[in-house]
């Protein structure tokens, strides 16, 4: 988010125009940030098995019902209402949206509180979705949909109010965050990892075959994301009259470009193949370490950060067989570790000429935005991952995170959701057909489907 143009000074009051073209710029941003979510769920969904996808495709489609209704009721307010101590905020005016007027401005800024709000909702809801592929295979769907109501109310809103909101704390130490590189990726990222330790592996987790049971899928989701990071991206300087928006724009699609061929190029030294899985999950490293970064370097800068990602993402996801933790479909190999590196190398590539003057070292900027940004990585990684560790320990002491074995073996979309993704009756069987001759129809006959 831009830094200066987030104030609640004076409860409010307008302070510029209202904008009618970046007011349509901004709902057509949120709508694509909303795409996000279920272009999520087919590339979560393609990369788990058969059994179960529909349980994949649900757990990030819940959370668009759930944060949706937090966020209306208290978690804007939490997030970007005024200030209380550098570590939440609060406006009464926010609680329900109901007293908002219908023209009233965000701040200084050019668009209505509404469209701001919106958009804002749009982050929370994917945040939460991200953690869930860590988790592919194994958790009770009512668990983990109380798990993401917790976990927005006490990470998420408080995380973005220290980066994002007017007084956080790590706002006003000046960390560079542009449009979610802590907030979401890291936050999210710790927060797969602290789950995995409560809940456990998977049942067969490196002996069993777990491979991708739809390719076409992963890809398809993979481009919806892609797709919808344009909006997540540019729009998170919240107007399109100075150019940082375009440059924003310009630099996400060069470092994920860049970050997919790094992480083919690994690939293909380390295995000997180029996959469409790595080709789709080295577009998505490349867009999550560019978030946070996009406002602050330039196309040259944004092709190192990709390859740099796409190499060190694709060296990241091999961890969970050393250090023997599931991270079921990469969270934290591609989200925690993306969102680090895109963080920590604004210190070293910001060129202090977009969104803000800050530079990073190859730019004359000495170690004084690379310490910050490391503050501001280390602060929500820790926040991130204990605290939801004590949620998801919690919840498993209560009722119970984990479905039981046999459910487990049979497949969570059965036992959750009552439900199969295909209906694979007489595929390969053959079907039954009907011979018409001169003299009136033959008994059925068998013939290869």
């Amino acid at each position: 988010m831009p830094p200066g143009i987030l104030t609640l000074a004076d409860g409010l009051a307008e302070k510029a125009t209202l904008s009618p073209a970046n007011t349509g710029f901004m709902l057509i941003c949120s709508a694509l940030v909303m795409l996000m979510t279920p272009g999520l769920a087919f590339f979560y969904g393609g990369m788990v098995r058969v059994k179960s996808v529909l349980n994949m495709l649900m757990m990030s489609f819940i959370s668009l019902g759930i944060v949706t209704l937090l966020w209306v009721l208290y978690g804007f307010g939490l997030a970007f209402g005024t200030d209380t101590g550098g570590i939440i905020g609060w406006s009464s005016d926010f609680a329900g949206l109901g007293h908002i007027g219908l023209t009233q401005l965000w701040g200084t800024t050019t668009i209505p509180v509404y469209v701001f709000a919106v958009f804002q909702l749009m982050f929370a809801v994917i945040t939460p979705a991200l953690i869930s592929g860590a988790l592919a295979d194994r958790v009770k769907f009512t668990a983990w949909a109380l798990f993401i109501a917790l976990w927005v109310t006490v990470v998420y809103f408080p995380v973005a109010h220290w980066v994002w909101g007017d007084g956080g704390w790590l706002f006003k130490l000046g960390v560079i965050d542009f449009a979610g590189g802590t907030a979401v990726h890291i936050n999210a990222g710790a927060a797969a990892l602290g789950v995995i330790l409560v809940v456990g592996k998977r049942i067969g987790f490196k002996k069993d075959p777990m491979r991708p049971h739809s390719l076409p899928l992963v890809m398809l989701g993979a481009g919806l994301l892609w797709f919808g990071w344009f909006g997540f991206n540019a729009g998170s300087w919240l107007n399109n009259d100075d150019g940082v928006a375009a440059v924003a724009f310009v630099n996400t699609q060069v470092a994920t470009a860049a970050a997919m061929l790094g992480w083919l190029a690994y690939e293909k030294l380390r295995h000997g193949s180029f996959t469409t899985l790595g080709a789709a999950s080295g577009a998505v490293a490349g867009l999550v370490a560019i978030t946070p970064a996009c406002g602050a370097v330039s196309p040259l800068g944004a092709i190192a950060i990709g390859v740099i990602a796409g190499v060190l993402c694709a060296m990241a996801v091999g961890l969970k067989y050393k250090f023997g933790y599931d991270d079921s479909l990469d969270v934290v190999g591609v989200h925690l570790v993306g969102g680090i590196v895109g963080s920590l190398l604004i210190g070293l590539f910001a060129t202090g000429g977009v969104q803000s003057d800050a530079k990073g070292l190859f730019y004359g900027g000495g170690f004084g935005q690379l310490g910050k940004q490391t503050v501001g990585v280390v602060c929500v990684l820790l926040y991130s991952l204990v605290v939801s560790y004590v949620l998801a320990k919690a919840i498993d002491l209560v009722m119970g995170f984990r479905v039981g074995e046999d459910e487990e073996i049979t497949g969570v979309d059965q036992a959750a959701h009552a439900e199969t993704a295909y209906d694979f009756a007489g595929a390969g069987g053959g079907t039954t057909a009907r011979r018409t001759t001169a003299l009136g129809e033959t008994p059925t006959k068998k013939v290869d489907a």
